[in-house]
């Protein structure tokens, strides 16, 4: 058993620190980061970056504590800290680190992620001083796996090219060798220069800026500063869990499959909750799993920290001070602390599932936790060639799920699941300009959200139409289980995706990997909708009203779960 646990990282606790200029550092550090996130989205050359969003940048000091992250991709704010520590000791320590460096890394299980995720590292330097880290990492379309997106991938080795902690630039010279390495090994190796490009920019930017910050108020002070923020987001929490009764708190769920066997995959999580700490048990799992399913510990710690984030961050951007009153239990060799080579291409699935075991197990304690989402990211990736050129070309984005109904109201339509929240959805113009392919349906999806005196977020429905023969990988994790609802609330509907064939043929997907497509092919992906909250029986009449007007519901839907109301 491995226990990852927070309290003891970052500075002293600096109560001496200005409380003004402690809350100016903050939100300069704050700041500074939304910076480096402009600067990439504006010089990347991929939708995956600067339409949908997918990746994170943040800044770490030197003891690897996080100071700063922009609003970006969620599920990478906990694998950060890991990461950078991993990438900086994969070039030698923090005494072989040199102005003008920039460092490659993608090992999944440092980053927490696929290979196609990774990051660029730079040491910040302030008065010749080794400071900080600026990180940017994101999603690459291709890095030489077996397909430029895998559900089926039997070992890590099959999910791309990884570079374990690299210079990509050396003392602001370029590594020719790496660089020509990045080349040879992608399919779209034109479009991910391009975004490599672009997050060292972007990354260089930050770090520009927190240097910039730290010369303004002198070392001395901005470390006290530091430390103040940090105790301060450690009271925040604290707080919030010591208004809770103090219990151990379970929940139980399944995943429809590892991707390979086809069989579902169970698991619990045990949440105790103790004074003002709390710890998540992920022990009651399977060994690591044949297919891709296997979430490597940083992303398991990630998936932890944001649903801690969720419930008692207050709304503020997190540093590491959020994140000390929490502990994390994991057994080596299984599923949420997998050794290598097992394969982990697929690792958000058990991550978001366990997100939403967290929260469904501290409803007992929050009456505000709301019933289950959709749940899922449902994650769609096309490639092929044009048929006029013969040029390569891919795309794929996450889509958004209803959310669950809560005791204050009805759940959000088709939002970003939790853990992609700051990503968006790619607009269909976008997509029919840049792929073969055309929107024939996009439509919140009709009888959709859990019924209840708050009825769930309704799902989205959405037709595609091929226009060139290319492949599809399906990266539904969420279409045997329904989003459960809460007290009394009924279940919404989970995800699905059919393929019809010109040929007429109708197959129905969930973790598949090349699907193949052919010319007037239509693909159409339900995404899962939100539980309700409370018996349907309490459901405002107005309310129904309103929602058979607004074409949420049908008249059918509305006699069979809100009788009352008609």
């Amino acid at each position: 058993m491995v226990r990852t646990a927070f309290a003891a990282a970052g500075p002293a606790p600096g109560a001496d620190a200005d409380p003004i200029t402690t809350e100016i550092v903050r939100q300069g550090l704050n700041a500074a980061a939304d910076h480096m996130k402009r600067a990439l989205t504006r010089t990347a050359f991929s939708p995956i970056i600067y339409e949908a969003l997918d990746f994170a940048v943040a800044f770490y000091d030197t003891d690897m504590c996080m100071l700063a992250q922009a609003p970006t991709l969620p599920a990478f704010m906990g694998t950060l800290g890991f990461c950078v520590r991993a990438a900086v000791e994969g070039v030698g320590g923090p005494g072989s680190l040199a102005p003008g460096d920039v460092i490659l890394y993608n090992d999944p299980y440092g980053t927490g992620s696929h290979p196609q995720d990774a990051a660029m590292v730079v040491p910040v330097f302030a008065g010749g001083e080794l400071t900080a880290y600026s990180v940017i990492k994101a999603h690459w379309l291709d890095i030489g796996g077996k397909d430029p997106y895998s559900t089926d991938t039997l070992d890590v080795y099959q999910e791309g090219t990884i570079f374990p902690g690299v210079k990509l630039y050396d003392a602001g010279r370029l590594v020719g060798d790496i660089y020509r390495m990045i080349l040879a090994n992608s399919r779209m190796a034109d479009m991910v220069i391009g975004d490599i490009n672009a997050m060292v920019a972007g990354a260089r930017a930050g770090g520009e800026a927190l240097a910039a910050i730290v010369d303004r108020y002198g070392k001395a002070e901005f470390t006290a500063c530091v430390a103040r923020m940090y105790a301060h987001g450690e009271a925040l929490v604290r707080d919030w869990f010591a208004a809770l009764p103090d219990g151990v708190y379970t929940a139980s769920g399944a995943i429809d499959s590892d991707g390979v066997s086809g069989v579902p995959v169970p698991f619990s999580v045990k949440v105790t909750v103790e004074g003002t700490r709390i710890e998540v048990d992920l022990t009651d799992c399977p060994d690591q799993t044949p297919g891709p399913i296997n979430c490597p510990l940083p992303s398991t710690v990630a998936a932890c920290r944001l649903a801690v984030a969720f419930l008692a961050g207050a709304g503020e951007q997190p540093n590491e001070g959020h994140f000390r009153p929490l502990d994390v239990l994991t057994r080596p060799g299984s599923l949420f602390h997998p050794r290598r080579p097992a394969p982990c291409f697929m690792y958000g699935i058990p991550a978001d599932h366990a997100i939403e075991l967290v929260l469904a197990a501290l409803a007992e304690a929050v009456p505000d936790v709301p019933a289950a989402s959709g749940g899922d990211i449902n994650a769609l990736v096309w490639w092929g060639e044009r048929e006029a050129t013969g040029t390569p070309w891919t795309d794929g984005a996450p889509h958004p799920v209803g959310q669950g109904a809560s005791p204050r109201g009805d759940g959000a339509g088709a939002l970003m699941y939790l853990s992609q929240s700051a990503t968006r959805l790619t607009p269909a113009e976008v997509w029919e300009a840049r792929n073969p392919w055309r929107i024939e349906r996009m439509a919140l999806a009709e009888d959709s959200g859990g019924p209840g005196t708050h009825r769930g977020g309704p799902g989205l429905d959405l037709s595609f139409r091929c226009l060139e023969d290319h492949y599809l990988t399906s990266a539904l994790a969420r279409t045997r289980t329904a989003p459960w609802g809460r007290a009394g609330g009924h279940a919404g509907r989970p995800g699905g995706l059919t393929v019809e064939h010109p040929d007429g043929t109708v197959e129905e997907h969930a973790l598949r990997t090349r699907i193949p497509l052919a010319k007037d092919a239509v693909v159409h992906l339900r995404t899962g909708s939100g539980g309700g909250f409370g018996p349907p029986s309490g459901r405002d009449p107005q309310a129904v009203q309103a929602d058979l007007r607004e074409g949420y519901i049908t008249e059918e839907h509305a006699r069979r779960h809100y009788p009352h109301a008609l």
